[in-house]
C-alpha cells in the first residue's frame, strides 16, 4: 500500500521503519527541514519503562496545590479560557484517581517493555548509533518515606515485569562515582538495571536516512494543512507544497495532531505541555553521572550523550506557547550545577524547549479511526523515546492488516 506519515519525530520515523519493512510505499511529511526537530530533538535521553506510569496519579493534584506560585516548580499550569483545557484537566483529575492510575501504568508498561525489547532488534538491522548506554536508570532520594514509597511502587513494577532493586547510599555510590558530590544529601536509590538512554535526535536523524537509503519518501519543509475526504477514507493530504494520495494514512504530529483532526470530526483529547532541558559539554576528567539518573527531588532526568550531559525536566501547561523562558531554563541549570558542580562547562549550555503530547490518562493513541484508512499513532507525552519502536511496530501490524503483537485496545481512542 502507499502509506502516507504525518510526522517525522520520533514516532512517526519509527513507524514509517517498520511500515518499509512490511513492504510499503511510505512518504512522511514534516513541516521542519529534517526529521526530529521539535519534540524529539533535545529530550531527556533515557528509555524509560520504569517511569511508565503516568502523570495522572493519586498525589499529583496535591503536589499542583503545593506549588502554587513557584516560578520553577516542576509542573506549572496557566489557566485560560479555554474550554478545551478545562474538559482536558477534568479528565486528567479522574484519571489521578488510585485504581485509574494504576490501570493506566499497566497499560503503560504493557507498550515500553514491548519498545524497549524491540530496540536491540533495530540495532542489530540497521547498525544504528545513537549515544546508547545500557548501563540502567538509577532513580536517587533524598528523603527516607519517598524512597520506602518507590521500593513499594518498585515491587509492584517488578511483578508486571520492570525488574529493580533498591540501593542504599554507598551502593549508588558504587554504581555512579559522581553521586559523590551530593553524598551529603542522597539516601539511597531505585536502579533499573534493563532501562537504557540515548540521543533521540540522532536515533530520529539516522534512522530517518536508513528509511530513504531503502527507499522511503521523505518531504521535509511542508506544512500539512488538512485531510481531505471522501466516501468516509481519507483521499489526500494537503500541505502548503502540494497533494499526497494514498492507501492508509498515519497521524503521528504530536501535540498538533488535533488542529488537523478536529475538522474531520475527531476530537482527540492531547494537550501540549512545555517542557524544557539543559546541555552542557562534559570533556575529559569530569564528575558527570555516566549512569542515567533521575532526580526525585528535583523532579529532573540526567542523561550522558557522549561527550554531553543532558538535563531534562518540568512541565508548563502553556496553550501552544513555544517561548522558551530562559528563568525556567537556568533554574534547571542551576539545580544541575548545585547537584554536579563539575559535571562539565556550564557557561556553554544549550536550552531548548518544545511541547510534548499530553493525554488525559498519560497513555498514547494507537490505532484506527471511524475513517477506514486513518489511523493515529501520537499522545505519548514524555514516553515517546520510551515507546516509540512498541508503538510503531504494532500500528505498522494494524495497518497491514496483521494483528499487533501486544493487545493495542486500551490505547484506542474510543477510550475518551
Amino acid at each position: 500500500m502507499r502509506v502516507v506519515v504525518l510526522g517525522a519525530g520520533v514516532i512517526g520515523v519509527t513507524a514509517a521503519y517498520y511500515l518499509n519493512q512490511a513492504g510499503h510505499d511510505v512518504t512522511v511529511i514534516d513541516r521542519q527541514d529534517g526529521p526530529g526537530l521539535e519534540t524529539s530533538f533535545a529530550n531527556g535521553g533515557q528509555i524509560s519503562a520504569s517511569h511508565a506510569a503516568p502523570w495522572a496519579a493519586p498525589d499529583v493534584p496535591f503536589l499542583m496545590l503545593k506549588w502554587l506560585g513557584r516560578s520553577d516548580a516542576p509542573l506549572l499550569y496557566h489557566w485560560r479560557l479555554d474550554w478545551r483545557q478545562w474538559t482536558w484537566s477534568l479528565r486528567f483529575l479522574m484519571n489521578c484517581l488510585a485504581p485509574r492510575a494504576r490501570r493506566n501504568t499497566e497499560d503503560n508498561m504493557r507498550i515500553s517493555l514491548y519498545s524497549r525489547g524491540l530496540l536491540p532488534d533495530i540495532r542489530s538491522d540497521t547498525g544504528i548509533e545513537y549515544d546508547l548506554e545500557t548501563r540502567g536508570i538509577l532513580q536517587i532520594y533524598e528523603n527516607q518515606n519517598d524512597l520506602e514509597a518507590a521500593a513499594r511502587h518498585g515491587e509492584w513494577l517488578g511483578q508486571l515485569g520492570c525488574k529493580s532493586e533498591v540501593l542504599n547510599k554507598e551502593q549508588c555510590i558504587q554504581l555512579d562515582s559522581a553521586l559523590e558530590a551530593c553524598a551529603d544529601k542522597l539516601i539511597g536509590g531505585i536502579y533499573t538495571k534493563d532501562d537504557e538512554s540515548g540521543d533521540a535526535y540522532k536515533f530520529t536523524a539516522n534512522l530517518a536516512g536508513i528509511c530513504a537509503a531503502r527507499g522511503v519518501t521523505f518531504r521535509y519543509g511542508e506544512t500539512i494543512e488538512a485531510l481531505r475526504t471522501q466516501h468516509g477514507k481519507i483521499e489526500s493530504v494537503r500541505t502548503d507544497g502540494g497533494n499526497y494520495s494514498g492507501d492508509a494514512f498515519l497521524m503521528s504530529l504530536g501535540s498538533y495532531s488535533p488542529l488537523i483532526l478536529r475538522p474531520l470530526g475527531i476530537n482527540l483529547p492531547v494537550f501540549p505541555t512545555k517542557g524544557y532541558s539543559v546541555t552542557i559539554p562534559i570533556g575529559s576528567g569530569n564528575g558527570a553521572p555516566s549512569v542515567s539518573l533521575t532526580d526525585e527531588e528535583n523532579k529532573l532526568v540526567y542523561s550522558r550523550l557522549g561527550d554531553r550531559l543532558r538535563i531534562a525536566g518540568t512541565a508548563e501547561f502553556s496553550g501552544y506557547d513555544t517561548n522558551l523562558e530562559e528563568r525556567r531554563a537556568n533554574s534547571i541549570l542551576a539545580k544541575a550545577r548545585q547537584r554536579f558542580p563539575s559535571a562539565g562547562d556550564f557557561d556553554k549550555a544549550e536550552f531548548w524547549t518544545a511541547l510534548r503530547p499530553l493525554t488525559p490518562d498519560g497513555m498514547p493513541v494507537i490505532g484506527a479511526t471511524k475513517y477506514d484508512n486513518l489511523f493515529m499513532n501520537t499522545g505519548h507525552g514524555t514516553l515517546g523515546w520510551t515507546m516509540c519502536a512498541g508503538s510503531g511496530k504494532a500500528i505498522s501490524d494494524l495497518i497491514s492488516g496483521a494483528a499487533p503483537e501486544i493487545d493495542i485496545a486500551a490505547y484506542s481512542l474510543d477510550r475518551f
